[in-house]
């Protein structure tokens, strides 16, 4: 059969990223406890495309990603599974994420109660001109309290869920946990959220918010020391965003490094 996408194109363009997205499968996740977890994923892998070519062959990739599953667990070789993409379709560079939503079992602070709770995830793989870039990404659900709220009034403070959102990256021969990662982020907040928690847990959580006041630039710098002193992390993102309960509007910091 006539294969179009390998017709020459004349409009001498060439195209920076050609793909697919939103491709679900599952996906096994290592565990910090040597047991695996298979997760609901979401896929987008795409690759460079010369000017010289009509299209890509989207099959492609559906065809390694399903090959890969088989063979790897994707969450840990994604290099490997994006080299074979790149070869396959001819192309100079590209680009391979999932997320994902991962569950850890939560105990609660004074009860010890466990119950699981979820966490957005996002595994991502870079291969440009030969060099190859892991990004690992979380969004952890977290509690702050305002400092300013705390010291002008009389009684009462007023606090909030707030979203801390952290890329991290570091050479492919190290290996970072997303339990560890979890655990470093919440310790940067008022005070971690639970799944599950009773009258006990709720007056220790209330306390230990209000004993503990951030607005979302405590938050955001605190992160910022950790990632920074971390022996592995060789670059971050980090996003802050309270959801303000007497504003209408979110409080929110980002920094790069």
């Amino acid at each position: 059969m006539k294969d179009i996408q390998n017709l020459e194109d004349t409009r001498e363009v060439d195209i920076q990223k050609v793909g697919i997205k939103h491709l679900e499968m599952p996906l096994i996740i290592q565990r910090k406890n040597n047991f695996n977890q298979v997760v609901s994923a979401k896929a987008r892998v795409s690759v460079s495309l010369p000017k010289k070519y009509k299209g890509t062959h989207m099959s492609r990739f559906v065809e390694v990603l399903n090959e890969w599953q088989t063979k790897n667990l994707l969450g840990v070789d994604i290099k490997g599974c994006l080299e074979k993409i790149i070869k396959k379709l001819h192309a100079g560079s590209g680009e391979l994420e999932f997320k994902f939503k991962y569950f850890i079992d939560k105990t609660a602070p004074v009860t010890g109660l466990v119950a699981p709770m979820s966490y957005e995830c996002s595994f991502e793989g870079r291969i440009d001109e030969g060099e190859y870039k892991f990004i690992l990404g979380v969004v952890v659900p977290v509690t702050t309290l305002c400092p300013c709220s705390k010291e002008i009034s009389d009684n009462g403070a007023h606090n909030q869920r707030a979203y801390i959102s952290v890329k991290i990256s570091y050479d492919e021969n190290e290996h970072i946990w997303l339990e560890d990662l979890i655990d470093l982020i919440e310790s940067c907040a008022s005070c971690p959220v639970y799944p599950l928690l009773k009258r006990k847990d709720e007056k220790f959580v209330t306390e230990k918010a209000w004993d503990n006041p951030k607005f979302v630039e405590d938050v955001l710098r605190d992160v910022v020391v950790k990632l920074r002193k971390h022996p592995v992390v060789k670059s971050f993102e980090v996003e802050c965003e309270a959801f303000e309960s007497i504003h209408n509007h979110s409080a929110w910091a980002y920094q790069k490094e």
